[in-house]
């Protein structure tokens, strides 16, 4: 069952090839449970979604994190340490997009969300992930080995938030263990996870 390969070739994208990773994201996000139950509607997800993964993961192409698989299969957009989502135009888009109730739901998650960040120095991953049509080949393990390498021999801790429960075992393979699950109402539920540096022992 597992299909991981290790020849996959993984690039920093410029910010040139922004849209075209963004488009990459928007397929793989298109199943995701909170993203969707942020905006269930097929065609305000595909309107919104770009705006949404600019605000959220967008200072990753400044940052040189902006990470994907030689034919964009699969895209990781990493903030490093001391940068930070642009919470402002999330909460604009919010309450240009989505119900006064959505609105309060999605607050109370980034609320909790804030609660679980480490405060010393981290890199974060808004998002990861990988068209859906190459599902179970292990480009997404090959986005995660690629930045982590990086992490251990800095000595730095890693972040991210597991929007979808089938993404948790990926995570915990590479080091990440969970701090909790954010639940708020129906909303899907949201899992913190934090990686510390690991040294090789051999």
């Amino acid at each position: 069952m597992d299909h991981t390969m290790t020849n996959f070739d993984v690039k920093t994208a410029s910010e040139s090839e922004k849209e075209v990773l963004i488009d990459s994201l928007k397929l793989a996000f298109a199943a995701d449970p909170a993203t969707r139950g942020v905006w269930p509607d097929p065609h305000k997800y595909l309107l919104h979604f770009t705006k949404f993964a600019n605000a959220f993961g967008g200072k990753a192409f400044s940052s040189n994190s902006a990470h994907y698989i030689g034919n964009y299969s699969g895209v990781a957009l990493w903030l490093p340490p001391r940068i930070e989502p642009d919470v402002g135009t999330l909460i604009e888009l919010l309450q240009e997009t989505t119900s006064e109730e959505t609105q309060g739901i999605v607050s109370m998650v980034f609320e909790k969300m804030g609660g679980y960040h480490p405060t010393e120095p981290h890199w974060y991953l808004p998002l990861l992930g990988v068209d859906p049509l190459y599902h179970g080949k292990g480009i997404g393990s090959a986005l995660l080995r690629h930045a982590i390498t990086k992490f251990d021999t800095d000595n730095v801790l890693a972040y991210l938030e597991s929007s979808n429960p089938r993404n948790i075992p990926l995570y915990e393979r590479h080091g990440f263990e969970i701090l909790g699950t954010i639940q708020v109402n129906q909303f899907p539920p949201i899992v913190p996870m934090l990686r510390k540096p690991q040294t090789s022992s051999s």
